[in-house]
């Protein structure tokens, strides 16, 4: 995506489109248009102009951003089934919930970040010329019990790769959950040209390491001290992926 130099989107009124399906995820056609006090001819010229650029799409009377993937999949291991798709905005506080849940013995310290970052944003999905974001939810029974998120900045020189953090609540760990998670992360960061995945996690998180290496994750490097962690200072041991 090329936007102008001097605005963040080449035309005021585009930026506001794109920022109304930021906020509400799906939303009908002419409900945006009147939300945003735009008359049809100037609305339907920027949503053109929003889906050739492939920020925007169209979908009989719904704009979504790009990003959005419909999928469903339904699982089921020692009697739990569980449903992954990509997060909708009414996911957030379950997400937020969930993340903060599965981390709170601080053992995931780029997790925590963004549960943090989403929760002061109030916005999952990101698509735009700064930042892309996509999270997936496993759920149970309506409630989320596990995500994964992609986060890619919009910089040429990092377009093939994209930062990966992935967990599933305490309850429902040992079910497969995680891998089914990772798995469909995989195929959409193939599909949307996503070369090379890479975490981050304490060196004291020995269990995480070991269930990435499980699902072809490699050591890069080590930065040392880098965590201070309830006063001890951590190493932070950075890993990727090429799926």
């Amino acid at each position: 995506m090329q936007f102008s130099d001097d605005l963040e989107f080449d035309h005021r009124d585009r930026k506001d489109i794109y920022d109304y399906i930021e906020r509400n995820g799906r939303v009908d056609y002419d409900e945006a248009m009147a939300a945003l006090n735009m008359d049809e001819t100037a609305f339907g010229h920027h949503v053109a102009i929003l889906r050739r650029d492939g920020v925007v799409e169209r979908d009989e009377d719904e704009l979504r951003l790009a990003f959005e993937d419909a999928e469903v999949e339904i699982h089921s291991a020692d009697d739990v089934e569980f449903t992954i798709r990509q997060a909708h905005e009414d996911d957030l506080d379950g997400l937020v919930e969930a993340i903060r849940t599965a981390l709170a013995d601080r053992t995931y310290i780029v997790g925590e970040t963004v549960a943090d970052t989403v929760d002061h944003e109030d916005v999952l999905l990101r698509h735009n010329e700064v930042q892309s974001r996509v999270f997936f939810v496993a759920t149970v029974e309506g409630e989320v019990v596990g995500w994964v998120n992609l986060d890619h900045p919009e910089v040429d020189s990092l377009d093939h790769t994209a930062e990966l953090t992935v967990g599933v609540v305490p309850e429902y760990r040992g079910h497969t959950i995680g891998s089914e998670l990772m798995e469909r992360a995989y195929d959409w960061a193939r599909d949307n040209g996503y070369e090379k995945l890479y975490n981050s996690v304490p060196a004291t998180n020995e269990r995480g390491m070991e269930w990435l290496e499980e699902h072809g994750w490699e050591t890069e490097a080590v930065r040392e001290r880098h965590y201070r962690i309830e006063d001890e200072y951590v190493d932070e041991v950075m890993m990727a992926v090429w799926p």
